[in-house]
């Protein structure tokens, strides 16, 4: 688990260690890469005083671009982009690393993993080997980082890919999450894991894990909750949400989340669709409602199948092709079991979000415009002596 931050900013589990966030056990480092062989790059990408933005690069497997993932995707509200869910929908199929970053540079984000794979997986004679429709997500930065500079590039993108590792995730004012507000506070990255024990086939105990990474842009500043505390309307009662200036600009009434939930659990794409609703959960007990102009999207996703992606799938059958029907043996959890997956998701994306806010520090952006960090102090205080 990451220790202090020479600023003061830490952990949820290390300000409140007290604090109850679900009966089962984080990962060894309490990250969505405590799932094995999930990889993450965060990249913030500040050249001066008015960009504030970034890339969160995540791949599903190292091998990504030769194996698919099982996957499934959940929208709470559509007021946003994740590109390539029609073709998760379709077929359950996840065969692209899930590029995070803000709604001005969805197009780079395309173009950077579509570059990435000319560039490294084509054929003598320039075929690209696999079938490729990038997973491109966004929340919206704009009022911390000037949209219009489009300071995120398809090379930023290419870094990403080539540079992700199984390291914990840098949370806060970080990747996608650099310019991100949450709950009128400074929101950003956040991450959080859970492991489940649970049976594999051979009947021996295993156990699975559920990571989950949050890009968290969202909320309004009295819904907050901690813990199951109302630590905004508290802060509100004692006159530390004090209202901006009439003249003064604001963000949007809300804004955004993506959720990305990972596991090593052996789940078919219908299944991972139920997982990813989960995150619902944790998204209301912080205090988010799914309001009108937030795009609420989640996307789960499991290791635990190996699915070839496009020719090599047909290179391994001689003489079979897309016409031909051709049996594959996957693995899957009983349906009657998977309850402890779904509280780890709802707790694991709950944990995330506060990791995202404690581990966020203030900035002055676009305009001057200021964003205070969630003071790490007043939290303590309120919530320690309701635990």
């Amino acid at each position: 688990m990451a220790g202090t931050d020479k600023r003061g900013r830490d952990r949820i589990r290390n300000i409140l260690p007290d604090i109850y966030l679900g009966r089962w056990p984080t990962g060894r480092l309490n990250s969505i890469t405590d799932v094995p062989g999930v990889l993450v790059h965060t990249q913030s990408i500040e050249p001066d005083d008015n960009v504030h933005t970034g890339v969160t690069t995540i791949l599903p497997r190292p091998d990504w671009h030769e194996y698919s993932s099982f996957a499934g995707v959940f929208r709470f509200n559509g007021c946003g982009e994740m590109t390539g869910s029609h073709w998760l929908n379709e077929t359950g199929l996840l065969c692209s690393p899930i590029i995070i970053t803000a709604t001005s540079s969805v197009g780079e984000g395309y173009r950077g993993v579509t570059e990435y794979v000319y560039r490294h997986h084509r054929r003598e004679g320039g075929e690209v080997d696999l079938f490729l429709l990038p997973v491109i997500a966004e929340t919206y930065d704009g009022f911390l980082s000037d949209p219009a500079r489009f300071a995120v590039t398809p090379e930023h993108v290419m870094q990403g890919i080539q540079s992700a590792t199984a390291d914990a995730v840098p949370e806060g004012n970080t990747g996608g999450g650099t310019g991100m507000i949450c709950h009128r506070f400074k929101g950003g990255t956040g991450s959080s894991s859970r492991v489940v024990k649970g049976y594999a086939a051979d009947g021996n105990g295993v156990d699975y894990t559920v990571g989950v990474l949050v890009q968290a842009n969202y909320g309004l500043a009295e819904t907050l909750c901690i813990g199951g505390v109302p630590v905004g309307r508290i802060l509100q009662r004692e006159g530390k949400l004090a209202a901006k200036p009439a003249d003064e600009p604001e963000p949007r009434k809300d804004g955004s989340i993506i959720i990305i939930v990972s596991t090593d659990a052996p789940l078919i794409p219908i299944q991972l669709q139920r997982l990813a609703r989960r995150a619902t959960v944790g998204l209301g007990k912080v205090g988010g409602y799914g309001n009108n102009n937030s795009g609420d999207i989640f996307l789960a996703f499991s290791t635990a199948n190996k699915v070839p992606v496009g020719d090599v799938s047909m290179q391994s059958k001689p003489g079979f092709n897309d016409f031909t029907p051709a049996e594959r043996v996957v693995s899957m959890s009983d349906n009657d079991t998977m309850n402890g997956l779904f509280e780890a998701a709802a707790d694991a994306a709950e944990e995330a979000i506060y990791n995202a806010m404690f581990m966020a520090e203030s900035m002055t952006g676009y305009k001057g415009r200021h964003v205070p960090a969630l003071d790490l102090g007043d939290v303590r205080r309120i919530v320690e002596k309701r635990l």
